[in-house]
C-alpha cells in the first residue's frame, strides 16, 4: 500500500509509548509503531502514530487514553467501529476519520466486518513523555 511505503521510513517510536498502546489492545489486533517526534515549535509536546491492524472480527480491548493525548484516527483500509465516551457506536470506512479529546474512554474499536481486515492510524499529540497512551478499562 502507498500509504505504509511512505510512512515506514518514519518507524522509530519509543518503546515505552509502544508499549503502553500495544498493552490497551487485545490479542486479536496488532499495533505497529509508525513516528514518534517532538513538534519542535510547541515546546513539551510530541507527535506519535501508530498503525492498529485488525484481522476480520477483531477489536481492542477497552480502554482510555492519557490524560495529554488528542488523538486522530483515520481509517487506511476496511471498516472500523468505534465508540467515545458515552456517543454512539459508529463505522467509519476507508478514507473517514474521527477524534479523541484528552482522557476520552473508548470502550468499542472493532474491525466492523468478520470477512476483511481492517487498518487504523492513530495520531497522537501526546506531552512529551507522557506514558503509556492508553489503558485498559
Amino acid at each position: 500500500m502507498k500509504l505504509q511505503r511512505l510512512l515506514l521510513p518514519l518507524l522509530f517510536a519509543t518503546g515505552a509509548a509502544f508499549a503502553g498502546a500495544a498493552a490497551a489492545h487485545g490479542a486479536s489486533d496488532t499495533v505497529k509503531p509508525n513516528f514518534d517526534r517532538p513538534i519542535t515549535n510547541i515546546p513539551g509536546k510530541s507527535l506519535i502514530a501508530l498503525e492498529v491492524l485488525y484481522p476480520p472480527g477483531g477489536a481492542s480491548l477497552p480502554h482510555v487514553h492519557s490524560k495529554s493525548a488528542f488523538i486522530y484516527a483515520y481509517v487506511v483500509s476496511g471498516s472500523i467501529a468505534s465508540k467515545v465516551n458515552d456517543g454512539p457506536e459508529r463505522v467509519y470506512k476507508a478514507g473517514e476519520s474521527f477524534h479523541e479529546d484528552p482522557g476520552s474512554r473508548h470502550p468499542v474499536s472493532r474491525n466492523a466486518s468478520n470477512t476483511k481486515p481492517a487498518k487504523l492510524l492513530a495520531v497522537f499529540v501526546v506531552d512529551s513523555g507522557d506514558h503509556p497512551l492508553t489503558t485498559n478499562e
